[in-house]
C-alpha cells in the first residue's frame, strides 16, 4: 500500500494534480481498503448474529403481543441465507466510519487546504448522524411493525419468514442512516460551492415535495410511520444546512 502511494505521488504532476490513471488507481486502492472492512464486519456479526436476531425477533413478539414467538424459514438454506444477509448489512454498518474515511480521502485532492480542515468534523458528524438514524428506525419499528401486520385486517394471518422479516429491519436501519447524511451531503455542496444558501431558501417548497417523495421511495417498510419519521428530520436537516451555510457565508 505504501508503495503504491509513493508511486501514485511520483505520478502527480508538478502543480499536485492527478491524471485519470491515478484517480482509477486510488479509487481501486480505497474499495479495497472498504471492502476489507465490510468483510471483518460481516465476519464479527455473522459470529454474533444469533444475538443480532434474538434483538430484532424481540420487536416481532411485541409487535404481535407475545402471540408468535418464532419466525419460519421455508428451504433447507434459508436460515443460513439469513444470517449471511445479517451478516453483510451488519458489516456495512460496523465498517461504516472506514469506508466513509476513505470516500472523503479519495475527494480530498479535489479540495483546497481551508477546505480540507473539515474532514475530521466531517467525519465524526457523519457517524454520529448514522447512528442517529438507525436508533430512529429501531424506535419506528414497533409502530411501523403493528401498521403492517395489522393492515389486512382480521381474514389474514400474517407467517412472517426469517428472511424477509430481518431483511427489512436491516434495510430500514440502514436507509435511515444513509438519510440522515442528508445535512452532511449539503454541507459540503455549499463548501464546494456547488450550491448557495439562497438557493437553498429558493427551493424550500420544492425541498419539502422531494424529500416526502424521497422517504416514501426509499423507506422498505413503505409504512406512514416510517415516512414521516425519516422526513422530518430531513426537513430539519435542510433549514439547518442553510444556518450553517450562513454561518460559514456560503
Amino acid at each position: 500500500m505504501a508503495l503504491l502511494k509513493r508511486k501514485t505521488k511520483a505520478k502527480a504532476g508538478a502543480d499536485g494534480r492527478m491524471t485519470v490513471v491515478d484517480h482509477l488507481t486510488e479509487l481501486r486502492r480505497r474499495l479495497i481498503i472498504s471492502g476489507i472492512a465490510v468483510a471483518v464486519g460481516a465476519i464479527v456479526c455473522f459470529i454474533f448474529s444469533d444475538s443480532i436476531i434474538s434483538f430484532f425477533v424481540k420487536y416481532y413478539r411485541d409487535a404481535t403481543d407475545g402471540e408468535r414467538q418464532k419466525l419460519i424459514f421455508l428451504g433447507p438454506l434459508d436460515a443460513f441465507a439469513t444470517r449471511l444477509k445479517i451478516a453483510t448489512y451488519g458489516g456495512i454498518v460496523l465498517a461504516f466510519p472506514v469506508w466513509l474515511y476513505q470516500l472523503w480521502r479519495f475527494i480530498t485532492p479535489g479540495l483546497n487546504p481551508n477546505e480540507r480542515k473539515y474532514a475530521v468534523p466531517f467525519v465524526l458528524t457523519s457517524i454520529v448522524l448514522f447512528v442517529m438514524g438507525g436508533l430512529v428506525a429501531l424506535l419506528t419499528l414497533p409502530q411501523a411493525l403493528g401498521f403492517l401486520l395489522n393492515i389486512g385486517g382480521n381474514d389474514l394471518t400474517p407467517a412472517l419468514t426469517a428472511d424477509k422479516y430481518l431483511g427489512l429491519i436491516s434495510l430500514m436501519i440502514v436507509a435511515f442512516g444513509l438519510a440522515f447524511e442528508f445535512p452532511v451531503v449539503l454541507v459540503f455542496l455549499l463548501l464546494a460551492h456547488v450550491i448557495t444558501t439562497q438557493q437553498l431558501r429558493k427551493w424550500r417548497r420544492i425541498a419539502i415535495v422531494v424529500i416526502v417523495a424521497f422517504a416514501a421511495i426509499i423507506t422498505p417498510s413503505q409504512d406512514p410511520y416510517s415516512l414521516f419519521a425519516m422526513a422530518v428530520p430531513m426537513w430539519i436537516f435542510y433549514e439547518l444546512s442553510i444556518i450553517i451555510g450562513r454561518i460559514l457565508k456560503r
